[in-house]
């Protein structure tokens, strides 16, 4: 079986009730992919407790949650998957994917303000899963029922000519080089 580990910063708070209760409410579309998903912060199992039992509407995850929360009161968890804010005890918003043979697939971490988007996260499961299964690779914005792409430079032809004049561009605007966006202005680089 597959994990996500959905790391998060604090119970109680204003973007995590609404994440895990997306993920929460995901479940069943994440069992289907052989995937389980837990969350953890460094609260503790008390913290976790109390937070069920408060309801949706008042800033709580309700009494039916299902999503397993982790306490990591040590910092051992978050410290080791590189998430820890030491000075402040708590966790980045890190999004881990393992496949059921414990290859980590993917990293994903948001600062604070930011919340994670559990459709992408269920997008990128079902490409692991598909180039796993396909022997082939996932171009990008790929879907699930999408055709990938053969990874050679003769197969991966097939794909790009089946792209027509957008040249794999979604919405045609695109000049190849990722410095311009729709209107022509170039992109402020940070190094």
């Amino acid at each position: 079986m597959g994990v996500v580990l959905l790391f998060y910063p604090l119970d109680f708070t204003f973007v995590c009730p609404t994440e895990i209760i997306q993920y929460n409410d995901a479940l069943p579309r994440f069992r289907a992919l052989n995937t389980a998903v837990l969350g953890i912060s460094t609260d503790s199992h008390f913290s976790h407790l109390a937070w069920t039992e408060k309801p949706r509407k008042q800033g709580g995850l309700g009494a039916d949650l299902e999503l397993p929360l982790v306490a990591d009161k040590s910092h051992r968890i978050a410290r080791d998957y590189g998430v820890l804010i030491e000075d402040e005890g708590v966790a980045l918003r890190g999004l881990f994917l393992v496949d059921p043979r414990g290859v980590l697939r993917q990293i994903t971490v948001n600062d604070l303000p930011v919340g994670r988007n559990v459709e992408e996260t269920i997008r990128l499961v079902e490409a692991f899963q598909f180039a796993d299964e396909h022997g082939e690779v996932c171009p990008a914005g790929w879907q699930n029922g999408s055709k990938g792409m053969k990874a050679d430079p003769k197969g991966s032809l097939e794909y790009f000519a089946a792209q027509g004049e957008t040249n794999g561009h979604a919405n045609g605007n695109g000049n190849g080089n990722g410095h311009a966006n729709g209107n022509g202005q170039k992109r402020l680089r940070v190094d």
